[in-house]
């Protein structure tokens, strides 16, 4: 059945459910779909309840972004602490996966 669903709905249940396992790794496809998805669900809360609904979505997604992007980081070899390097995090974003991942 998940074979049936977009690639997109599979990064943002994948990120929803690791909400808090900022151990493993995300591929660069799963961190920009969520990055996606969260960003539209924060445009649409924004357009429809304003700032109000715009915070909650922000803030409600804010651990599972961060660890999505921590995974992401460690599938190109790095340690999550990257991730505050404001424009070394970026490059590794958009990097490809390391072959054999990233192991702790």
């Amino acid at each position: 059945m998940e074979q049936n669903q977009p690639a997109f709905w599979l990064a943002l249940k994948d990120g929803l459910n690791r909400y808090a396992d900022f151990s493993g790794v995300s591929t660069r496809s799963q961190y920009w779909y969520f990055i996606l998805t969260t960003n539209i669900a924060v445009i649409i809360a924004q357009l429809s309840f304003g700032d109000l609904g715009a915070n909650i979505i922000a803030f409600g997604t804010l651990i599972p972004t961060l660890a999505v992007a921590v995974r992401r980081v460690h599938d190109v070899g790095k340690s999550g602490w990257f991730i505050l390097v404001p424009i070394y995090n970026l490059i590794l974003f958009v990097t490809p996966s390391k072959q054999a991942g990233f192991s702790l």
